[in-house]
């Protein structure tokens, strides 16, 4: 489980409005940095203010860390709790650059939730050298998509746009689009990439492009949930089903099965579909949570059904401690 944290708004940091231009944007980083520099500063949380001051700049500096913040929200205030909202950067194209070689130590929560992965696995490709010319490979580039878990079980051709993060003539962030195409194989699961060769950034001097690669994220799904490539179904069933045990069809992903609960059953039971999951080698399964939903007590009928049930165990405690007889 995610705790909340305080959000930041690094354009009040900055002393800048969130339409600031670039030049704005650094203007205003010397100017603070000069202000709250540990080794000339004589203002009391010099220190604190500094790497508030330098982590905020670290973030608007960049086209893509600026829009991906950018859509958090305007609305949003400092000291707000706050939560990483899930595939918040879903949708976005970038270098994977993320802040080179600065070091993230001494960063927020906030920071590390947002940002925290970025600058992992890209690095800039080597320039070829030709007697006539340098030729540079196009920079790789990354994305996020989020899909169905229906697309990871039986795979899909899709096709989406993604959004560029650039800098316009006057420093303001632009989203220029990028529409793709590209095949989803069955068994792939959160976490994975697929690589979309020559997609990326556009080579100089005659070099070739780069490739796209997109890191696979599953949507939140209204019935199931996933773990790796294990996938769950809470399942409510009557009392008396769970009691007398019986069988009905219930859906998965992969189609309806044949469901058989055996008699006695409680709530919490896991019933397992073996190799039921997302597809892979080995395949994950599939698990049935038992729930016991409970019929309303709404008229006299219902209300006596329930006292004649009770009256049928004057012993059952649902509250005695675990070992000893009801």
């Amino acid at each position: 489980m995610e705790w909340p944290m305080e959000y930041k708004d690094y354009y009040q940091t900055m002393g800048v409005g969130r339409g600031a231009s670039q030049d704005e944007i650094q203007r205003a980083h010397r100017k603070l940095a000069r202000k709250y520099h540990p080794d000339i500063s004589k203002e009391p949380d010099a220190e604190a203010r500094f790497k508030e001051v330098g982590e905020a700049y670290k973030v608007l500096k960049d086209p893509e860390s600026r829009a991906a913040y950018d859509q958090l929200g305007a609305d949003l205030k400092s000291g707000q709790q706050f939560h990483t909202p899930p595939g918040w950067q879903s949708g976005f194209e970038n270098s994977g650059a993320g802040f080179g070689d600065d070091d993230p130590s001494g960063t927020s929560d906030f920071f590390q939730s947002l940002f925290g992965r970025r600058g992992s696995s890209a690095r800039g490709k080597r320039a070829r050298h030709s007697s006539a010319d340098f030729s540079f490979p196009g920079e790789d580039r990354h994305a996020t998509i989020e899909i169905e878990l229906e697309d990871a079980y039986h795979g899909a051709t899709r096709k989406m746009t993604l959004r560029v993060p650039e800098f316009d003539a006057r420093g303001q962030v632009e989203l220029r689009e990028h529409v793709i195409e590209f095949v989803v194989p069955p068994g792939v699961k959160a976490g994975q990439r697929i690589r979309l060769a020559g997609q990326g950034a556009p080579g100089t001097g005659g070099g070739p492009p780069g490739d796209l690669y997109l890191e696979v994220a599953l949507k939140t799904h209204a019935r199931y949930r996933v773990e790796g490539r294990d996938v769950y179904l809470d399942l409510p069933v009557a009392p008396w089903e769970a009691a007398l045990g019986t069988e009905f069809e219930v859906p998965t992903p992969a189609g309806p099965v044949e469901l058989t609960i055996p008699p006695g059953s409680t709530a919490g039971r896991k019933l397992r579909l073996r190799g039921r999951g997302i597809p892979g080698t080995p395949a994950g399964d599939f698990y049935f949570v038992l729930g016991i939903a409970l019929p309303p007590a709404g008229n006299e009928s219902q209300n006596a059904a329930w006292r004649n049930l009770a009256s049928q165990y004057p012993s059952f405690s649902p509250r005695a401690t675990p070992g000893e007889t009801p």
